[in-house]
């Protein structure tokens, strides 16, 4: 079969969405190198995939998101086949929330969550209103829909009454690179890049209010801490003016630390210099911080809604996000208890083992054999 893979939110290095896109697309060329794969993404000329992916016959289209997106529209507004743009092959994978009207071409539309509806201020006006408007037509032009959690395919069956005979849950993997990390030098050299204390409790996301980070400052606040930083590692997304503020007005600018974006090659290490790692997050479609924190080695404290309790098993402590005082307790009792991070740590690491991107390529490639099929 040839088959096309949509890697546009890698190369527009898009957080989760990104990491989603390049390990699975690494994962299915690994696992069959006897197909005919190609990648296409949009982005402005001069770009280019990152490594392996750049060996891969590439499509490209010169225009920017906005671009790309009234592009789109206008397709399918128009009933204009956008075949051609991606070229001759059986299927195409979308996996940016965003599908070509493709006419000829069997398209699989991959699904991280449905926010725009279910937590609308997590978006811009623009994109709820985009993905409010188009997504029901992706939906109901694909030849069959993944969803990477299960809670993902029930709030699509909430939302839509599309698509719902041919979706599929596959759930995302943790890259080999996630593994605990107890070489000295390497932990000391990553503490002194990003100036991190010995003894902290970490957060490693984008910043901003789905994230509830303010929740995180507030329980941190009411520690009964002498020595324990808290980390909150990456980049500033929007609305993340209160988390600063908030930092100044409990007066713990010494002890709220921000190091900025983390690189990959880090996280492992940083994660598994962490005494502990807490995702208190009001939603995610899927939570591969848990699993990436959990194959470090390090105890997770993480939300009880969403997807979160689906992957985190019984391998964390699960919290009530809305609620300070049960986020402050759970990181109180992992401070306190060595025995119980230790335990915590055994479980998470035998949960973190169970998702790989072999297992995710091999689901992914019975759904396309299944498509490649059928006539």
């Amino acid at each position: 079969m040839k088959i096309c893979l949509d890697i546009s939110p890698d190369v527009h290095h898009r957080a989760g969405m990104g990491r989603m896109a390049h390990e699975m697309a690494v994962a299915l060329v690994n696992a069959a190198a006897d197909e005919q794969w190609s990648v296409f993404y949009n982005s402005h000329s001069g770009v280019y995939p990152a490594p392996p992916l750049d060996r891969i016959p590439r499509t490209t289209i010169d225009l920017g998101n906005k671009r790309w997106r009234l592009r789109v529209m206008q397709a399918y507004a128009l009933r204009q086949a956008q075949d051609g743009l991606i070229g001759s092959v059986d299927i195409f994978h979308a996996t940016d929330h965003l599908l070509p009207n493709l006419q000829r071409t069997k398209a699989v539309f991959s699904l991280g969550d449905v926010t725009f509806l279910s937590h609308p201020q997590a978006h811009s006006r623009l994109n709820r209103m985009f993905l409010r408007l188009m997504m029901p037509r992706f939906l109901s032009n694909a030849y069959a829909i993944i969803a990477i959690s299960q809670n993902t395919l029930a709030e699509m069956k909430r939302y839509y009454e599309v698509g719902l005979d041919n979706a599929t849950v596959v759930h995302l993997g943790v890259s080999k690179r996630f593994k605990p990390i107890d070489d000295p030098a390497t932990l000391t050299d990553v503490r002194k890049r990003y100036a991190l204390p010995l003894d902290f409790i970490l957060y490693v996301g984008t910043i901003e209010p789905r994230k509830n980070i303010a929740r995180l400052i507030e329980a941190y606040a009411n520690l009964n801490n002498q020595t324990t930083k808290l980390v909150i590692a990456g980049k500033r997304g929007w609305l993340y003016d209160d988390v600063f503020q908030l930092v100044q007005s409990h007066g713990l600018e010494n002890d709220v630390l921000f190091p900025g974006y983390i690189s990959d090659e880090d996280l492992p290490a940083i994660f598994s210099a962490a005494t502990l790692f807490v995702f208190p997050s009001l939603y995610e479609g899927f939570g591969l911080p848990v699993l990436e924190a959990m194959a470090c080695g390090v105890p997770v404290i993480t939300s009880n809604v969403s997807s979160l309790p689906e992957v985190a098993g019984d391998a964390a402590i699960l919290i009530d996000p809305y609620d300070i005082q049960s986020i402050r307790d759970a990181m109180q009792s992992l401070m306190d208890n060595p025995t119980k991070r230790s335990e915590l740590s055994a479980k998470g690491l035998r949960n973190a083992a169970e998702f790989t991107w072999e297992r995710t390529a091999r689901q992914t490639l019975d759904i396309y054999r299944q498509l490649g099929s059928k006539r």
